[in-house]
């Protein structure tokens, strides 16, 4: 794939009796899987479940952590101290390495889930508490960061704490004007198209992305993301990767 894109995904995000996405079909396709931690999906067997399924594909692992909001699946922010941001990422790291040192692997990266993931980039102090919390369990790992303009200030922030960023995309996602993705609750915000997915897909592994509004953005990423949970999800990951590798 193009600069070594790293192909990615939301897993593990069922949740007791309810099931969510098709992880078994997906994790063979996929290079990364950002699985559930606790806190807005999943739960103990799950998790032990899912890091099983991507030990057997060799794929890597990557702790999803999230506000502590499980009704909401994550998707709402909520009025933590960085101390508790800290402690609540550091948290659900743990948990997640405890299941993968049962299946003799480990996480690999962290990348926040919904609100956190998007207010990690609107307020630098919610950022520095995520990389606290990074550092202090192992900073090798990479931070997963919505690809930015202009990536240095982010990186150089990072640098303080010795942590490396990984800058994501993704296939399935609306973007705005500044870069951000369209918010939810707005129409078009998803993408349903399987064939828009593949396009932007290959737009943003050449640099670039279309914005709502019909411009390009020049966007370095590392890593592409399609979500787990979206009806289209496994026929889009075979579709992306089959194009990615073409």
């Amino acid at each position: 794939m193009s600069r070594q894109l790293q192909l990615n995904c939301d897993l593990g995000e069922s949740f007791g009796a309810w099931t969510m996405g098709d992880d078994s079909a997906i994790m063979p396709l996929i290079d990364c899987a950002n699985i559930a931690c606790g806190f807005h999906a999943s739960d103990p067997l799950t998790m032990d479940r899912t890091v099983a399924l991507a030990a057997a594909h060799g794929v890597q692992i990557g702790a999803h952590p999230a506000y502590p909001d499980l009704v909401g699946f994550g998707r709402r922010s909520m009025a933590l101290s960085p101390d508790e941001i800290t402690a609540t990422v550091l948290y659900q790291i743990g948990a997640l390495d405890g299941f993968c040192r049962r299946h003799q692997t480990a996480v690999r990266y962290v990348k926040p889930h919904g609100a956190l993931y998007h207010d990690m980039i609107q307020h630098d102090a919610t950022f520095r508490a995520i990389l606290t919390a990074v550092q202090a369990y192992d900073p090798s790992l990479p931070l997963v960061l919505p690809a930015r303009f202009d990536p240095e200030p982010w990186r150089d922030t990072a640098a303080e704490f010795g942590l490396q960023l990984w800058f994501e995309g993704f296939a399935d996602r609306a973007y705005q004007a500044d870069a951000n993705l369209v918010p939810r609750h707005q129409v078009g915000a998803v993408l349903s198209d399987l064939d828009a997915m593949v396009a932007q897909a290959l737009q943003l592994a050449a640099g670039s992305v279309s914005t709502q509004n019909g411009k390009s953005l020049a966007l370095q990423i590392d890593t592409l993301c399609v979500h787990g949970d979206t009806p289209q999800a496994l026929a889009a990951v075979r579709a992306i990767r089959a194009a990615l590798a073409g």
